[in-house]
């Protein structure tokens, strides 16, 4: 059966915002060498920040994004004012790109009721939609309580359990060049190539310019890489772009989906860890 989708248009987005519990959160953050203008800051009026890379990251971990536990997520989530029974629309100033990182991260704490605003800010802005330029503040706390769903999150040594799994695929968010090994990493210090047995979905292959494209396109992309009888475990850099190409997942019914958090810059890092090199 087809799940509820997690992405919603402008208009849907428009009428769920006058809902009294929707909480609107801008997930953005800079990409790898590009960063956000920032005299340019679109935000929908009355979003809060979700700060991915600072409150709701792993800090002790010396990896660039990393889930942090579920006490800390449910006090920052409460200081957004987010309640069990509250609606979240997530979105990003580039389009789609870390709102997907914001949705996976919800759906890993056991909350459902996420959905990421296909376009973002410019979808937003293009549709001659109010933007405001600066971020609001919850009103009061909420009452969020965090409950770690496991199947969302790959540890590394879950998957080096399961490299040799024919029941597990594991699906490679960074661009071919860094996946076959022909590039280096952006980050220092990290080898190239691949996990054994990854397939390579470049983030971009799912994306229409800042749009998720819609589901038929999405089913092509996936068509050879990856079906429902399989677990798909999801790996880029850093986690970002990996949960851009799970939302994909998501959307053409594929249920079987995990991010493994350390994604390259754990695995590259770790000269004990097998590659592969095209």
């Amino acid at each position: 059966m087809m799940k509820q989708s997690a992405l919603i248009s402008t208009d849907q987005a428009l009428r769920l915002i006058n809902e009294e519990k929707c909480v609107v959160l801008d997930a953005s953050i800079d990409k790898v060498n590009q960063k956000l203008d920032p005299k340019q800051v679109d935000l929908l009026p009355n979003s809060l920040f979700f700060d991915i890379e600072g409150v709701f990251s792993d800090h002790s971990s010396g990896l660039p994004h990393t889930m942090v536990d579920a006490d800390n997520f449910s006090r920052e989530a409460q200081k957004l004012g987010i309640d069990n029974d509250s609606t979240v629309i997530v979105y990003d100033r580039w389009g789609v790109y870390s709102s997907p990182r914001a949705w996976w991260m919800f759906r890993y704490m056991g909350f459902d009721k996420v959905y990421v605003l296909n376009g973002g800010s410019p979808a937003w802005k293009a549709a001659g939609l109010p933007i405001v330029h600066e971020h609001g503040e919850a009103e009061t706390n909420g009452g969020f309580i965090a409950k770690p769903q496991a199947e969302w999150l790959t540890s590394k040594e879950e998957l080096l359990q399961n490299l040799d799994n024919d029941q597990v695929q594991v699906l490679d968010a960074r661009s071919p060049a860094r996946f076959h090994g022909t590039a280096p990493e952006p980050r220092e210090g990290l080898r190239s190539g691949h996990m054994p047995g990854a397939k390579n979905i470049p983030f971009d292959q799912v994306l229409d310019e800042q749009y998720l494209k819609d589901e038929e396109e999405l089913r092509g992309v996936f068509e050879g890489k990856a079906d429902n009888s399989k677990r798909l475990i999801f790996t880029c850099g850093s986690g970002i772009s990996a949960a851009i190409i799970a939302l994909a997942a998501h959307e053409v019914g594929l249920d079987q989906i995990s991010l493994y958090d350390g994604s390259w810059s754990e695995w590259g890092a770790d000269p004990s860890l097998s590659i592969q090199k095209d």
